[in-house]
């Protein structure tokens, strides 16, 4: 459980609607860090970006980046 509270989707804006509706729609719930990151929008769009930016790089098979974030998650101790 987070120190602060995410923003709720009811309170959210437009874009931030959106950005949850994909959000549940890749990984089937809400995660915490994007319902943080929609306290402040435009650090809520670099996010965006810099995970869409991620998915989009070919240079690494996808089993490859999958496996490097397990491992990082394990070592940082990440519930994800």
């Amino acid at each position: 459980m987070p120190r602060i509270e995410g923003v709720p989707a009811r309170r959210a804006g437009l874009l931030t609607r959106v950005a949850y509706w994909m959000v549940r729609r890749k990984l089937g719930k809400m995660v915490d860090p994007v319902a943080l990151y929609a306290h402040h929008p435009r650090l809520l769009r670099t996010y965006a970006r810099f995970e869409m930016g991620l998915e989009g790089c070919r240079a690494v098979p996808a089993k490859l980046k999958c496996l490097a974030e397990l491992k990082v998650a394990a070592l940082v101790g990440c519930p994800f």
